[in-house]
């Protein structure tokens, strides 16, 4: 019985395993879904020459990894079946393939056509997403997506690409391809699934290197290999050959363990309970008695006197002294220039003139060569050694005689011990000085003997009488040149030689070489003596004088009032009050009435700024400026847009097809100046396509045709980088030709800094390439000699007319009287400004540096101490340098000042000026308490409005007085007046930037501020 028990276990047994040895072996099917997103806007369709070729690469790279994606076994037990469908942006979404086999989804890629326009690369990672977790989709496929893009994003209206993607990535794992070599990597990082090594790498579409586009294969490979090892890792199951055995045999228990480490500290114990009183100590031994101190010195002078108490007011006194120096007036504009008037008659020949004085002492010069070396003399006798005397005793102290006349100096002796310090006597009279000597005479150099034996030290011998002077030598040959030679003594001045008759205008030549003289003979030095006997002890000093006085006795009672004082005579004289030429001086300021006006003619302008996305939209803004600052150069505007004279301006902002905007010529709102500039500032960047043809055609048909005026001269300016949609018609290119209108294209790069396509530009101007300008970047339209030339195209021959004002000559300004001043200079940084104009602004705080009488030190209370804040937006405000009055410091800061070219916030910087450069938190006041704070702004006005007027009271709260150098006519009046407090006399005004370091201006600037 128990056998066959035994024999259907076994039957069992095997029939189980035999059915897991099946399912083991069965392979797993994994369905891998791959999802592509292809960027086709305008910055990958206009990317690589010619139009269009990237998106055809990106097409090819997309069928080469389709038909790599073949289903197959993978280690023999996970069969993987691949899914594909894709889609392609820009602001808008294409699907050009669902999810699908990859031979329908390959001839889906053939129906890709790049769309153009802006990048929103949010919005379809967002539809990407819905495509592939939809309802119909397989909830057990393993999805991929695979994006390829440039990073460039233009708009994020769909929540922005971080959000949308980390949503994605809760489902997806996706792999990005850099679409070209221009790329916003962090962009791509931030779609990329984590780890960024596995996900992002290196993947590209294109390879350039060869200088052509080849297909990345690598990149298909690798991301190919890596779907398949995550599609192993997810797919593969190995729970089937899990089989659960018996339990196994007690183990021996294991060796000890190794010591611990220590442990954390424990908790603080609570208080112990007080300790038993100690045993009581034995009594101390009695101290030694104490020496008795030393006498102590004589004590200080008492303190000062209390203050008496205050006398009665008295009466009024006379008039105080005369005020310092007012405030500069306003300044005056400049006047006419005067016509060249006829050169004048030669005049009769002059007197012959006064001899001039004599000339200045020359250098010395060269030193000849060394004479023959002299016959050997004798060597002479070593001196005796004189014995030292023995000091005498000190003798009584005698009367004070007469003064006697100063007698001969006698010989050195030697020097006596120290005596007994006397009390001091009574001040002698003072002597008188002594008149100056007569010069000696040199004596005549001795023969050169030979060197003989050093003999012993001796004593110093009595100075001999001066020797007769010699004959003067006579001149020698000029000798050859010697070698240079160690500077000699300076020689006695000769006597005055005769007055000359003048002399020619011409340049003598150059004196002979005089002949060294002779080394005359060094004397023995004398050996130090030995030293004397001490002598007796002096006798007692005379008694001292009479000691210090007492301190200050105590303040005595209040005293009788006075009689009241003689009433004060009349004070001087009062500043006389405003004349004439002062009221119209300020009239001229602050309404600008005595400008002179430029006149061109009747001129009609278009400008067709190019407002695509390749563009960017920095690079649009500066367009617009570059529109503003032209016209502000030309003069008249016509205030009627029926008006025969003046300037009439209108804008053409093109994208894609059917996003054209334009201000019109004959607008009827368009009625001046302001209202123009108010009209381009509001232009928006679009974002879009290139379609430079057809906006050539549309500023003709809207703005042009039909509604120029009789007598007006038409001219068109292009701004583009040259390149346009290869969909639009390039027969439009040369739309504006032979309709009477002058064309000019200005040719500049592009965000990615491609070169302009100089084809192109010559036919939009009529192959006239004189009127094509070419500009490496949009900065450059802002640079001011740049704006200059395009003022000569637009108006060759322009009218100057000033109006005939009273008082032309510039008004009286105070001298400089060097009172104490600190400087801060406030330097815009921005775009507006221009790398050139920047660097001559640098030069002229240096100017003003070199002018200004600096500070002695930190301690000194007058003169001036400058420093400089350059600003840009509303995170950058750089400290070039802090208050100081360091010449040195000044110059090489300010050549190490580097451009910001950003936008400007002048509102923050004012702030950041007065917390970091005037009054630090925790610091206290840099700026002196005694001296003017000036805040001194290089800026045009055009700036970030907000919060100015809390800026602004900050500087008053700091005590701070402003002054503004606003350079050009495209200024804002309104941030002008705010910054300088209202006070227009405090406006400094200048045609351009280089007019800052002309003596005109840079005097008056040091005058005002001085």
């Amino acid at each position: 019985m128990l056998g066959l028990e035994v024999i259907a276990l076994c039957l069992l047994l095997g029939t189980l395993t035999h059915g897991q040895q099946n399912k083991c072996w069965e392979k797993n099917e994994c369905t891998v879904e791959v999802y592509f997103t292809v960027d086709t806007s305008e910055t990958i369709a206009l990317h690589e020459p010619p139009p269009g070729a990237l998106v055809e690469s990106i097409k090819d790279f997309l069928v080469k990894f389709a038909q790599r994606l073949d289903d197959a076994e993978i280690n023999g037990v996970v069969r993987v079946n691949w899914k594909i469908g894709g889609l392609h942006f820009s602001q808008n979404n294409t699907v050009f393939s669902k999810i699908t086999d990859k031979n329908n989804f390959i001839t889906g890629v053939k129906n890709i056509r790049y769309l153009g326009k802006g990048t929103y690369i949010d919005c379809a990672l967002g539809n990407m997403t819905e495509n592939m977790v939809s309802s119909g989709a397989n909830p057990k496929a393993l999805r991929f997506a695979v994006v390829i893009t440039d990073g460039h994003v233009t708009g994020e209206p769909c929540n922005g690409v971080k959000p949308v993607a980390d949503k994605a990535h809760e489902q997806i794992k996706m792999f990005v391809v850099a679409a070209s070599k221009n790329v916003e990597e962090h962009m791509l990082m931030e779609i990329a699934s984590n780890p960024a090594s596995v996900y992002r790498r290196d993947y590209k579409v294109v390879d350039l290197s060869q200088g052509r586009a080849t297909i990345h294969t690598e990149t298909i490979d690798h991301i190919i290999e890596s779907m398949k090892h995550l599609a192993y890792v997810d797919c593969f199951k190995t729970n089937c050959l899990e089989t659960k055995g018996s339990e196994g045999p007690k183990g021996n228990p294991g060796q000890k363990g190794s010591k611990g480490d220590s442990g954390d500290p424990g908790s603080k114990g609570g208080r112990g309970r007080q300790g038993d009183r100690g045993i009581e100590g034995p009594i101390g031994l009695p101290g030694i008695k104490g020496e008795p101190g030393l006498l102590g010195d004589k004590g200080e002078l008492g303190t000062q006197g209390k203050k008496g108490g205050a006398g009665n007011a008295g009466r009024n006194g006379t008039d105080g002294q005369k005020g310092k120096f007012g405030r500069i007036g306003a300044p005056g504009c400049k006047g006419d220039p005067g016509d060249r008037g006829p050169d004048g008659h030669h005049g009769d020949v002059g007197e012959r003139g006064s001899p001039g004085s004599n000339g200045e002492k020359g250098d010395l010069g060269r030193p000849g060569r060394s004479g023959p070396p002299g016959a050997k003399g004798n060597n002479g006798p070593p001196g005796e050694m004189g014995s030292p005397g023995s000091p005498g005793d000190p003798g009584e102290k005698g009367t004070a005689g007469i003064p006697g006349p100063s007698g001969k100096d006698g010989e050195s002796g030697r020097r006596g011990d120290p005596g007994k310090k006397g009390a001091q006597g009574p001040d002698g009279i003072k002597g008188s000085k002594g008149e100056m000597g007569p010069e000696g005479l040199r004596g005549p150099p001795g023969e050169l003997g030979s060197k003989g034996t050093k003999g012993d030290n001796g004593l110093p011998g009595p100075r001999g009488p001066p020797g007769t002077s010699g004959e003067a030598g006579k001149k020698g040959a000029g000798g050859d040149p010697g070698d240079a030679g160690p500077r000699g003594e300076p020689g006695p001045i000769g006597p005055k030689g005769d007055r000359g008759r003048p002399g020619f205008s011409y340049p003598g030549s150059r004196g002979a070489q005089g002949e060294k003289g002779d080394p005359g003979n060094s004397g023995p030095r004398g050996s130090r003596g030995g030293c004397g006997q001490s002598g007796a002890p002096g006798n007692k000093g005379i008694p001292g004088d009479d000691g210090v006085p007492g301190s200050e006795g105590e303040p005595g009672g209040r005293g009788k009032r006075g009689d009241p004082g003689r009433d004060g005579g009349p004070g001087p004289e009062g500043d006389p009050g405003l004349t004439e030429c002062d009221v119209m001086n300020y009239i001229r300021e602050t309404c600008g009435c005595c400008d002179c006006e430029k006149r061109c003619g009747a001129l009609d302008i278009v400008f067709v700024i190019d407002s695509s996305e390749s563009v960017g939209q920095t690079n649009f803004t500066l367009e617009k400026n570059f529109v503003i600052n032209t016209i502000n150069r030309l003069g008249s505007f016509a205030n009627n847009p029926k008006s025969e004279i003046g300037t009439r301006v209108g804008v053409v902002q093109y994208s894609h097809s059917g996003t054209f905007q334009a201000i019109h010529l004959d607008d009827p709102k368009i009625d001046s100046l302001s209202a123009f500039k108010n009209a381009v500032k509001r232009l928006e960047w679009i974002a879009g396509g290139t379609w430079t043809p057809s906006a050539l055609k549309f500023a003709y048909d809207n703005l042009i045709q039909g509604r120029r005026r009789a007598k007006a001269n038409v001219s068109v300016v292009v701004v583009t980088d040259g390149r346009f949609d290869p969909r639009d018609d390039d027969t439009l290119l040369k739309y504006l030709c032979g309709h009477g209108v002058d064309v000019s294209a200005i040719g500049i790069g592009d965000m990615f800094h491609k070169n302009q396509d100089n084809e192109i530009l010559n036919s939009i101007v009529c192959e006239e390439k004189n009127r094509v300008l070419s500009e490496g970047r949009f900065a450059d339209l802002m640079a001011d000699h740049f704006i200059g030339k395009i003022e000569n195209i637009l108006c060759p021959e322009p009218v100057i007319v000033c109006p005939d004002l009273p008082c032309k000559s510039e008004p009286a300004v105070a001298s400089c009287v060097q009172r104490p001043v600190d400087l801060v200079f406030l330097l815009d940084g921005s775009e507006r400004m221009g790398l050139d104009d920047h660097r001559r602004a640098k030069d002229f705080i240096e100017n003003v540096a070199r002018r200004l009488t600096l500070a002695n030190g930190r301690s000194d209370e007058r003169n001036a101490r400058l420093a400089l804040l350059q600003y840009g937006s509303p995170v950058q405000q750089r400290v070039e340098f802090p208050l100081t009055h360091n010449l040195t410091v000044i110059t090489n800061s300010l050549a190490g000042v580097t451009y910001m070219d950003s936008s400007s916030d002048l509102a923050s910087a004012i702030t950041f000026a007065v917390n970091n450069l005037v009054t630090p938190e925790g610091v206290g006041r840099l700026a002196r308490r005694n001296a003017e704070l000036a805040f001194v702004f290089v800026t045009d006005g055009v700036t970030i409005s907000e919060e100015l007027d809390e800026a602004v009271s900050t500087m008053r709260r700091a005590q701070g007085v402003p002054t503004v150098i606003a350079v050009g006519t495209d200024t804002d009046e309104d941030v002008l007046r705010k910054v300088s407090l209202g006070d227009m006399s405090a406006v400094f005004r200048g045609a351009d930037y280089a007019g800052l370091n002309k003596p005109s201006f840079l005097d008056r600037f040091i005058r005002w501020i001085c």
